[in-house]
């Protein structure tokens, strides 16, 4: 229980009535009476707020929230007294999220409800907890409030945000094939799967007709092909320290996950499987799953996802690789490599390699190319620019040695990384690699 401005301002009055006292014996009399009725008036009024019991909070909460997008949020409250309540209302939202329209005031009548929308605005990912209610309810003469705790708490998720990558992305690629004049490749043999029988068309090779068809229908008929289904993309990606940099807003783990979901979303949709395998902090396993209708669950197991301060060990993730994933995969490896990293690198690559098709995606830093195109102007910059060029070379070196082993490499800033690694997917696919 607290008292409230507007009895403050009686117990300035009354003080300043006992200033006067002090000066005119005759106000006195007046002071004692009117301190005696304000106390009179505390106490009662201390007994007009309203039980714990009486109130009521119902909290509506959307499906899912996505991180960084705000979501709609609705309190609905009431009371079972015979009188209007006045109250201030916050909600427990989770540290991890931000809700600009609280706290909020309102009142409410003897019988009826308010209902108070919201947005809250996730900026970690994960599950989250709702705490209950807090409600500042006042007295009836408004001289005290009280805090209370209304309602049940309520468990959610944050999402990754991925729906502008998606969109974004899916763009580019369309640009790439229809503007760019960019034409996929595709191989006859056991990459592709028999799709239809149609027409001849200029162009079309000789292997490629059906004479049975042709002799039948007494025109050149050709057999279409599609590009095999069923086969399997498996994610890697680094859960250790190194992906905990920010590269912009988001950690360089966020941004390797948006390329996760639409590799995801690209793979699902051409009759692929993906399944994820982590390392260097989240260790977790989902085994492939195969239809659009799974990437619910993709994102249900990615959710909380989280880079950790553990290091990566690249030869224990392929070893878990090579003992979970017992069917020939394309599996990527989603990292920012140094220097440091070519020995174990190399044995894990050469490891899966025994029956995978192995590509190793990794982000370049653009802070760091931006810093390194800044003019030299002392000596001190002179060391940073070289520092800086020594560690761009030893990271190119690694990345060819890569390609001389035959290692599919990506190597993209973190904000192209998406469009980048599901181009490469693509390519895999239609050159029949896997």
């Amino acid at each position: 229980m607290r008292p409230t401005p507007a009895f403050l301002k009686f117990l300035i009055a009354l003080l300043g009535l006992a200033l006067a006292a002090s000066v005119w014996d005759q106000l006195a009399l007046l002071w004692q009476i009117a301190g005696g009725v304000l106390a009179l008036v505390m106490i009662a009024d201390a007994f007009t707020l309203p039980k714990k019991t009486r109130l009521k909070a119902e909290r509506s909460l959307p499906g899912r929230f996505a991180l960084g997008v705000p979501s709609a949020v609705t309190l609905t409250l009431s009371h079972g007294l015979r009188r209007r309540l006045v109250m201030e209302v916050f909600d427990g939202i989770p540290s991890a999220a931000t809700a600009p329209g609280m706290p909020h005031s309102l009142s409410i009548s003897p019988g009826q409800f308010a209902a108070v929308s919201y947005e809250a605005v996730f900026v970690e990912r994960g599950q989250h907890t709702f705490t209950p209610v807090q409600a500042l309810a006042s007295s009836m003469l408004g001289l005290w409030r009280r805090l209370y705790l209304v309602g049940e708490p309520q468990q959610t998720r944050a999402y990754p945000n991925y729906e502008p990558v998606v969109r974004f992305a899916m763009l580019a690629m369309a640009n790439r094939v229809e503007q760019m004049g960019i034409i996929r490749r595709r191989r006859i043999g056991a990459s592709l799967d028999f799709h239809q029988l149609r027409d001849y068309q200029d162009g079309d090779v000789l292997s490629k007709v059906d004479w049975k068809a042709t002799s039948r229908r007494l025109s050149l008929i050709s057999r279409d092909f599609d590009e095999v289904r069923n086969q399997t993309v498996l994610l890697v990606p680094d859960c250790g320290r190194r992906m905990r940099a920010l590269d912009g807003s988001l950690s360089q783990f966020d941004h390797c996950l948006n390329a996760m979901l639409l590799i995801s979303f690209i793979a699902l949709r051409q009759g692929d499987e993906i399944g994820v395998c982590g390392f260097g902090g989240t260790k977790k396993w989902l085994p492939p799953v195969k239809g659009s209708h799974s990437m619910p669950k993709l994102l249900n197991h990615l959710y909380d996802y989280e880079a950790t301060s553990e290091p990566s060990d690249f030869i224990e993730a392929a070893e878990q690789v090579m003992a979970r994933q017992k069917r020939r995969a394309l599996v990527i490896v989603l990292t920012n490599l140094r220097s440091e990293d070519s020995s174990s690198l190399a044995t894990a690559v050469h490891l899966m390699q025994k029956r995978h098709l192995v590509l190793v995606a990794t982000l370049r830093e653009a802070e760091l190319e931006a810093h390194a195109s800044q003019p030299v102007q002392n000596l001190a910059d002179a060391l940073e620019f070289g520092a800086m060029t020594n560690y761009f070379t030893e990271r190119r070196l690694l990345l060819e040695s890569l390609r001389a082993n035959r290692v599919l490499t990506v190597d993209e800033p973190a904000q192209m990384l998406p469009v980048a690694l599901a181009n490469r997917y693509l390519d895999v696919k239609a050159a029949g690699k896997l």
